[in-house]
């Protein structure tokens, strides 16, 4: 679970950070930042897409997972779900206005760290004992997320780490107690399933071209069962 206390130690030190600043880092340096991020990101994609020599089953995997993803479109109920929560937030109910500030804030940071490709691959890398350079980049991006945002909402951001904790503690946790369960040639094929999502969110934060990588998100189900029966 090394990769998701690290991404946890980061929110909290970006939240910190950004708490003493008190204002907004210069909109140019954070799209720099995240600039490299993406450019990384995808090299991280490459490398992973390489694991696999039996190209048939990821291209299967991608191919039913994209047109399962795509018909259920996870990508709209997600975005459905996260603004009906920043809705919710910003009702009015009777409570302050701090109170709505901060609960705005802790809903916004939530979503924004655990909903996306990378707060699932990235544990499932970690759980498979892997090196967690998956959640190692995703750190990078939320801990200059978090500092940005608690610059504005303050403390709320930094109790948006204990989501992220249990949310990818328990993917990860999971992922170690199906590894047994796992050949090296299914862990090979999921990897380069992943590399290859990794690849298509790199592209969308480089805005090169914006991919719905969330809807072939079920393609990492479809590796396992093909893999498995193939075997």
């Amino acid at each position: 679970m090394i990769g998701t206390l690290v991404n946890t130690g980061t929110i909290l030190a970006g939240s910190l950070l950004g708490m003493a600043i008190k204002s907004r880092l210069p909109e140019k340096t954070v799209n720099i930042v995240f600039q490299a991020i993406g450019l990384f990101t995808l090299a991280i994609g490459i490398s992973m897409s390489l694991a696999s020599d039996r190209l048939l089953i990821v291209v299967l995997s991608l191919v039913l997972g994209t047109v399962v993803g795509g018909w259920i479109d996870i990508d709209r109920y997600l975005q459905r779900f996260s603004e009906y929560l920043r809705r919710k937030s910003s009702a009015n109910g009777g409570v302050t206005d701090s109170n709505r500030r901060f609960t705005e804030g802790f809903v916004t940071a939530t979503m924004l760290f655990c909903v996306g490709t990378m707060s699932i691959l990235g544990p499932i890398e970690d759980g498979l004992g892997q090196t967690p350079n998956i959640l190692y980049t995703k750190s990078l991006m939320d801990g200059v997320s978090s500092l940005i945002l608690a610059s504005t909402f303050g403390a709320a951001i930094l109790f948006s780490a204990v989501p992220v904790l249990f949310y990818q503690g328990i993917i990860t946790l999971f992922a170690v107690s199906m590894a047994h369960l796992m050949s090296e040639a299914m862990i090979a094929d999921l990897t380069s399933v992943g590399g290859i999502l990794l690849i298509g969110l790199g592209i969308s934060i480089l805005k090169i071209k914006e991919i719905a990588v969330t809807n072939m998100l079920p393609a990492l189900i479809f590796v396992i069962l093909i893999s498995a029966l193939w075997a």
